[in-house]
């Protein structure tokens, strides 16, 4: 009797088991997601890289964004670059803009020869945390705390701290995808167009103090006296609370501003060194 009613237990479980497959295969069947097959294509296209510097919670959601898009209009994948959207483009039968390749900026020259350290910070090393904690080691509040955030973000090994104690772009390997963009708690790193030639003019500052209270902070600071906004000739560079900014869209290169900066707070980058010109009483002395 008690095998029996074992046997007829199991046969149940089994077919109650039977049964609930049944049901959920049919509800999974007439509920079921058809996915755009091009979706893997596109994702085969992408070079895997999952840093979602385009906005997209990885590459498998940057290309659900194409397959489902009606245009490729502000969607860039920036590991890949242009080749990558060309080979994305021609997949789903779309054109796609040539956009400019951008590079990551770090926007601060508060090295220690610049900046007296005026305490020490002995908390745990995250940029995140000790500029919700204090002001930082120096009396600049808008400056580098130089943890390091940015070169943990940074997937591809193309952001490193150098002896100075402020972070180094690496032109080779830097993708801009943002990703140390993001992890700088005082917005110090930005996205900029490369420029022609590699070539790019900015201030290296983003103190918004007043002049004399960012100097004292930094000797490099940005003191907002306006010589570089009025030398301009193309109207490339506003003021705004105590801070020059130059717009890379409008600047040409012309470098005029960075001659007038009184802190040198204005860089220029992979230019060829500038000629030196000697007065003209002092060459005709040396001919005669």
């Amino acid at each position: 009797m008690m095998t029996t009613t074992i046997i007829y237990t199991i046969i149940s479980l089994c077919a109650i088991g039977i049964a609930s497959a049944v049901i959920l295969y049919i509800v999974a069947q007439k509920f079921k997601v058809e996915e755009d097959p091009r979706i893997d294509t596109v994702e085969s296209i992408l070079p895997g890289a999952n840093c979602g510097g385009c906005g997209k919670p990885g590459c498998r959601g940057f290309a659900e964004a194409t397959v489902k898009a009606t245009s490729l209009d502000g969607l860039f994948c920036p590991v890949g670059g242009a080749e990558t959207m060309t080979k994305v483009a021609a997949a789903l039968g779309m054109e796609v803009t040539v956009q400019t390749p951008q590079i990551a900026v770090v926007r601060c020259n508060g090295t220690c020869d610049h900046r007296q350290r005026t305490s020490q910070y002995d908390g745990y090393k995250s940029c995140a945390i000790e500029h919700s904690l204090y002001r930082g080691e120096t009396d600049c509040t808008f400056g580098c705390l130089g943890c390091g955030d940015c070169v943990t973000a940074c997937l591809f090994d193309a952001i490193h701290m150098d002896e100075t104690g402020l972070p180094v772009v690496s032109e080779e390997k830097c993708v801009a995808c943002g990703a140390c963009v993001k992890a700088c708690p005082r917005n110090i790193i930005e996205l900029r167009n490369k420029g022609v030639k590699d070539r790019r003019v900015f201030v290296c500052c983003v103190n918004k103090d007043k002049g004399n209270i960012a100097r004292k902070a930094c000797t490099a600071a940005c003191i907002g006296c306006g010589k570089c906004a009025k030398e301009c000739p193309f109207e490339a560079i506003t003021l705004e609370n105590n801070l020059a900014y130059i717009d890379f869209r409008k600047c040409r290169l012309c470098r005029k501003c960075v001659s007038v900066c009184p802190t040198h707070a204005i860089h220029e980058v992979n230019f060829p060194p500038r000629k030196i010109t000697e007065p003209a009483d002092q060459l005709k002395t040396e001919i005669n």
